[in-house]
């Protein structure tokens, strides 16, 4: 789907540019295209079970130590 901007009436260069890019941000093709520059290389097998066994490990010692930990008050910058 291409993207068509034209002159309307006396508009200057500068204005049908900013408009061009306005319409582009919009659109979101710059940042499909940007998603797609590089290739994510996936993850092998045994790789990824490691690492989600890993989150899991990380979670569980988050887990308790938010448990033993005492409530901490929120510091105000007043």
């Amino acid at each position: 789907m291409p993207l068509k901007v034209q002159k309307q009436g006396k508009e200057s260069s500068q204005s049908i540019i900013r408009r061009f890019t306005q319409r582009m941000r919009k659109s979101g093709i710059l940042l499909e295209a940007r998603s797609k520059r590089f290739m994510k290389r996936p993850k092998s097998r045994p790789l990824a079970k490691r690492s989600a066994l890993r989150k899991e490990v990380k979670k569980q010692e988050y887990l308790e130590m938010r448990k033993m930990a005492k409530p901490t008050e929120r510091a105000s910058y007043r």
